[in-house]
This record gives structure tokens, sequence and C-alpha cells, in this order.
């Protein structure tokens, strides 16, 4: 819970941090996370005593830079400065020699040594063309120093470098939302070792030349009319368009010519069997008459005598 309050609420922190330590109290890592509680809560004095607890109980000296910088909140700068240059600083991580260095930084400034602040961050760890986790606030807090001597020019430099290392290390305002994963493995993204490549803010960015068309009006294109004759002619990519709007239109009267034809074309002898008899075949009236003649030969009398 200590962890979680820590930043947006550090005294409520501090109150989990606190009562963890009444219960576990021998165990290192209560004790250092009621120091960095303390000391997010402004609670100096405390934040000292449970990180020298904590150095105590594992040799470790990664808050040696939160411990100098209490000395130095507590006015006690001849102690910091002892601190901060003995031999324990020789077994820090790089990050933590940073953070050590914004530490003397704000101290030289403190004592109106705007010299030594900037002095105090040209560090190995000040490196233009590599971003590492700590690049950006290194950077920025570079800036400021220069600022502090009247290299207002190279301040503004440093400055754009620091928002080119959060774009390449994807931090600040580059950062994606925060998304809680319940899985077991962890899939974090870590820095190289040996850091990001980054672009140098002195030298503009060159975009790739991308060629434009011209637009149709710019260049007569067909279609527009410019009053001046040009570009009233029709290239071939709109006669195809314009053919195929001509076909269209073209079916419409041939589907009605179509069904004149059909309607014209209608055999006679089909209204035959409807029963019209104007359609008769004049074949049929010949075959008819040679019937009759047939039945007046065999039954010249009338037709034949029935029993």
């Amino acid at each position: 819970m200590a962890g979680r309050y820590l930043l947006d609420a550090p005294e409520l922190a501090l109150e989990h941090a606190q009562a963890a330590g009444r219960r576990g109290g021998r165990i290192a890592a209560v004790r250092e996370a009621t120091g960095i509680a303390a000391y997010e809560a402004g609670d100096f004095a405390l934040a000292l005593k449970e990180l020298r607890t904590f150095r105590r109980m594992t040799g470790a000296e990664i808050h040696l830079p939160l411990m100098v910088d209490c000395e130095r909140a507590l006015g006690r700068l001849d102690k910091a400065v002892e601190l901060a240059t003995s031999e324990a600083v020789q077994s820090l991580e790089p990050g933590e020699k940073v953070e050590l260095a914004i530490v003397l930084a704000g101290m030289r400034r403190d004592q109106g040594d705007a010299q030594g602040a900037v002095e105090a961050l040209t560090i190995p760890q000040l490196d233009k063309n590599r971003g590492f986790a700590y690049s950006p606030r290194l950077f920025r807090a570079y800036a400021e120093a220069l600022r502090g001597v009247g290299r207002d020019r190279e301040a503004l430099t440093w400055d754009r470098q620091a928002v080119v290392a959060e774009a390449a290390l994807g931090t600040g305002q580059f950062a994606e939302p925060e998304i809680i994963d319940f899985d077991d493995e962890d899939e974090t993204e870590q820095v190289p070792a040996a850091g990001v490549v980054l672009a140098d803010a002195e030298e503009p960015v060159e975009e790739p030349a991308q060629d434009q068309a011209p637009t149709r009006a710019a260049a007569g294109a067909p279609g527009v009319g410019t009053g001046n004759g040009v570009g009233d002619d029709l290239d071939d990519g709109d006669d195809q368009s314009d053919d195929v709007l001509d076909d269209g239109s073209d079916q419409e009267p041939d589907d009605e010519e179509d069904e004149t034809d059909r309607e014209e074309d209608l055999d006679p002898d089909d209204d035959f069997e409807g029963g019209s008899e104007a359609d008769l075949d004049p074949d049929d009236d010949a075959e008819l008459a040679d019937l009759d003649d047939a039945d007046g030969n065999g039954g010249a009398d009338g037709g034949p005598e029935h029993g």
C-alpha cells in the first residue's frame, strides 16, 4: 500500500509504511519503504534514519543519493559533501551516479557556485548521442545549470535533446497509458544496456522529399475550364469514363426498341388459339373444301344413310 500511494499521497504512504514497521521492523524492505516514503513526504530526518538502517542491514549503497539530499535539506552541507565523495560512490550504478550528480549540482547552486553546478553534472553519463532511462532528467538538470552561467543557447539545445530522449525511450509525454498485466511473465520492455541512439537536436530533421502531382486547375487539367481553351479537351482517361457512361445511357433506348420489335414479331397463329377467325390461314380453308367434296361423293343425297 505504501508503494501505491507514494507519488499521489506520500503522507498516507508513510502511515502505511510505519504501520508495517511496527510489525516487521527487522525486515530490510520495510525500513527501506519507510525511508523512501518519509523522503517523499518531506520528513528528511526520519528518512535519513531509516535509510541508514537499511544500509546497515543490507550493505547496499543504492540510496546514497537520497541520504546526501537529506543531509543537504537538514542544512548539513559539509556532511553531505563528505558522504557524496566517499568511496561508496564507486559502487553505484550509472543511474544512481546521475542522481547523486544532480544532488551535488543543487548543493553548488545553493552555495552560489553556478559554475560548480555545471561541473558537477559534467559526468560520463552526459552523452547527447545515447539515451538511457536517466537521460531526460540529466539533460534538463544540465540545461538548468547552463542557464545559471548565462549559456542560454546551449541550454535550449539540451532541453530539446531531453525531448528527443523521451521520444526514443517512450517516456514522459511519449509514454503509453499504463496497462496492468496479470500474467506471470514480465513483458516490460527494457532499455538496452548500450542505450538508444539519439538524433542531434541541433541538426534539423530532414523529411524525405515527396513528388507532388500538380493540381488539375494549375496544370490545365481536362475538365477544368480556363477561359482560354486550355484543358477543354478530354484526355484518354476521361474518354474512357465518358464511354462507359455513354454505353450505359444507350442501353435504355435499345431496351425500348427491343420491346417494340417483340410486339411486332408476334405470330398471328398465336391469336388463333384464342379463337380469332380473322387470323385463319387460307390454306386451312382449302383443306376444309376438299373434305366437303369428299363427303358429297359418299353421300350425294344429303349424307350417308343411317340404318
